[in-house]
């Protein structure tokens, strides 16, 4: 396998699937084809995305599943004497990651504070949880791509985890672990422990693509550069990014364009405008093709 390009899909719940899945079905229209990266790092939503592009899906594909998925959830009958559950709340989790040290990586201690977190809160059972993975295979049928990497976080030590091919981890295990957002969704039981989303980590982990010489990071954020959060995802970003640079190599970054968020809401995990929020990543894919074409090709 080669070291020339590598792609690297941040997470972003339901949202960032749709987003990124859309977004990529747009760069190939204008030339710019992701998918044949040497290398595919995902992070939660983008492990989701990020394995079927490595295992040889069409962007196209996958976009029009969530455009369809979207449709059909928005024309299915709703009965008004139904109680729909709301959209998961983020802010017991988001109120313990505002405790997250600025500069760099959380270190193993905070983690298990996450982890505990996680084991702690009431979700719905792992085997509910690890069959919404279906389309990867729940018994691990369809073989691990070899040029795919997904991350996640030991519940209990802390510990940072990048799955790949030489794991032996069953593929929608590996991905589900790494989806598994605290509080939200049940830690994923792998070679008797525990894991957690490895978006606790980072976002991104695009330090992990150092040594390859062009990378496209995207990285799914909301709210405007004043937000707090938003500023320490990009200061974490220029980072990560940084490693790269250091290590001989260029990268782009890709964020939500002003479209996309307006589609996108202030909640990550509420997919119910999911075929407008793929819509949205199909359109911008188109305008990022323009600068990115070079760069890639």
């Amino acid at each position: 396998m080669g070291k020339e390009r590598a792609l690297v899909l941040g997470g972003g719940g339901p949202v960032g699937i749709a987003w990124e899945a859309g977004l990529a079905a747009g760069l190939k229209e204008g030339g710019v084809d992701v998918a044949r990266a040497d290398f595919i790092l995902g992070t939660s939503a983008g492990s989701f995305v990020g394995a079927q592009l490595a295992g040889g899906r069409d962007p196209a594909s996958l976009a029009q599943a969530q455009i369809e998925m979207g449709r059909a959830q928005a024309a299915a009958p709703k009965d008004p004497n139904a109680k729909r559950p709301p959209a998961p709340d983020l802010t017991p989790l988001m109120r313990l990651m505002a405790e997250a040290p600025q500069d760099g990586p959380p270190p193993p201690e905070f983690l298990q504070r996450m982890g505990a977190f996680a084991l702690e809160a009431k979700t719905i059972d792992e085997e509910a949880f690890l069959a919404t993975f279906g389309s990867l295979g729940t018994g691990g049928a369809r073989a691990w791509p070899e040029r795919f990497a997904c991350t996640a976080v030991d519940a209990h030590s802390g510990a940072f985890q990048v799955w790949t091919e030489k794991q032996n981890v069953p593929l929608a295990k590996g991905v589900a672990s790494s989806c598994c957002v605290p509080g939200i969704y049940p830690p994923v039981a792998i070679n008797d422990r525990r894991w957690i989303d490895g978006g606790m980590r980072s976002s991104t982990s695009a330090d992990l693509a150092a040594g390859y010489k062009r990378v496209i990071v995207v990285a799914v954020t909301t709210g405007n550069a004043q937000d707090a959060r938003v500023a320490l995802l990009h200061k974490r970003l220029d980072g990560e990014r940084a490693a790269i640079h250091a290590a001989g190599g260029k990268s782009e970054l890709i964020t939500p364009d002003e479209g996309a968020l307006a589609v996108f809401g202030v909640n990550l995990m509420n997919a119910s405008k999911r075929a407008e929020i793929t819509e949205a990543g199909i359109a911008q894919g188109r305008r990022e093709a323009e600068r990115l074409r070079a760069f890639w090709n």
